[in-house]
């Protein structure tokens, strides 16, 4: 159910637009998706659907759910990076400590964010940018139970990179109906088109999250955002020390750019642990 609620709730953080159409669905229920800022959008659940364009104000996503059994198998906990209940403060300490955190976010996401193309961009999540969102989750919905914000993290601990690993929130960026008509349909399965291409010639293929064909994958259309995860190998990381491309080769959209200076640092602090 993770990658199912992620993306009913998520566009994570990053809307500078709202977009349209909520498609009406029996078997979802609603969620509040609260960012750093205080806009509402309607997510679509199917044909349509739209992800927000990138931008460094966040929003509020209004979507909907379908509770289902979630995995709570992790690496072990000596090793791992996920977070644990003892990571997420508490509604009163987090207010006191709400405005500084986002405006770090804000910044994080702002140096994680890679656009590739025109119309897709991907958020390298760490850390910092899902504890955010699961306290602004937790903040919304009114989440005081250690139960119900292990539900949170059960949901969103996945995007939590361990070392030799990024990953990343991928959002189709549209702003029309015309742009719909045409990208939707065209960029069905990109989600399985992404790589790094490293200076040494190796290349380094995205995973798409397991939960993903069964749940957010659609025939004729692409969703709108998917979840990708990358894995590389020592070797790979220390390659990626002298650069990186971001691609996608899907026929329909062959797109690549260059790393900065300041997202390549991120991205190695993420692999190296």
């Amino acid at each position: 159910m993770g990658a199912a609620r992620r993306e009913c709730r998520a566009q994570h953080a990053d809307g500078s637009q709202a977009r349209r159409r909520a498609e009406a669905s029996s078997r979802r229920c609603r969620r509040w998706r609260l960012s750093s800022g205080q806009h509402r959008h309607h997510r679509a659940d199917g044909r349509g659907a739209v992800a927000p364009a990138a931008a460094h104000r966040p929003r509020l996503w209004h979507s909907r759910r379908r509770r289902t059994t979630v995995s709570t198998q992790t690496v072990p906990a000596s090793s791992s990076r996920k977070l644990t209940l003892g990571d997420i403060a508490e509604t009163r300490a987090y207010e006191r400590e709400r405005d500084d955190f986002r405006a770090h976010v804000i910044e994080l996401k702002r140096r994680r964010r890679v656009h590739v193309g025109t119309v897709v961009t991907l958020l390298f999540e760490n850390r910092d940018t899902i504890r955010f969102q699961v306290q602004e989750m937790a903040r919304a919905e009114r989440i005081f139970t250690d139960e119900g914000i292990q539900e949170e993290l059960n949901v969103y601990n996945p995007m939590v990179p361990e070392a030799g690993q990024l990953c990343a929130t991928m959002f189709i960026e549209l702003t029309s109906d015309d742009e719909m008509r045409e990208w939707l349909p065209k960029l069905v399965g990109v989600e399985q088109l992404v790589q790094f291409r490293l200076p040494n010639g190796d290349v380094v293929k995205c995973v798409v999250d397991p939960q993903h064909a069964s749940q957010l994958t659609r025939e004729h259309v692409t969703a709108a955002v998917h979840y990708v995860t990358f894995e590389f190998t020592p070797a790979q990381v220390a390659a990626m020390g002298d650069g990186a491309l971001l691609e996608i080769t899907h026929p329909a959209y062959l797109e690549s750019v260059e790393l900065s200076a300041f997202t390549l640092a991120q991205l190695q602090a993420d692999l190296q642990g």
